[in-house]
């Protein structure tokens, strides 16, 4: 089992929910981070005076998926997230160990 991590440009998320839901990712957690990379953020002007916006908005998208599932999930969110343009994202990988649904208690890739 795999837990991906994503951070994407906000506007990008319908998209990437539904090229998710097309590969049979059932559930997803969103979480609304600040941050910044190579794009380093930017300046604006806020009546009359120049403030630098050092962290820019993105989206952390978290999901938990099967091996069999892993691939196409990355390539779904690569895909459908990409502009081509500094600050599109990361997606990161890492190996699950375990995966319990509370409710039912069944574990592993039952719990998925």
């Amino acid at each position: 089992m795999k837990w991906i991590t994503a951070i994407i440009k906000p506007f990008k998320l319908d998209e990437v929910r539904e090229a998710l839901a097309e590969v049979g990712v059932q559930g997803m957690t969103v979480t609304e981070v600040k941050g910044f990379g190579r794009q380093h953020g930017h300046t604006e002007l806020y009546r009359g005076a120049e403030y630098v916006v050092d962290f820019l908005p993105k989206l952390k998208i978290e999901i938990a998926v099967s091996d069999a599932q892993a691939e196409q999930a990355i390539e779904a969110i690569a895909d459908t997230a990409r502009t081509g343009k500094v600050g599109d994202g990361k997606i990161l990988v890492f190996e699950l160990e375990q995966v319990m649904r509370i409710r039912t208690q069944e574990v592993d890739a039952d719990a998925l």
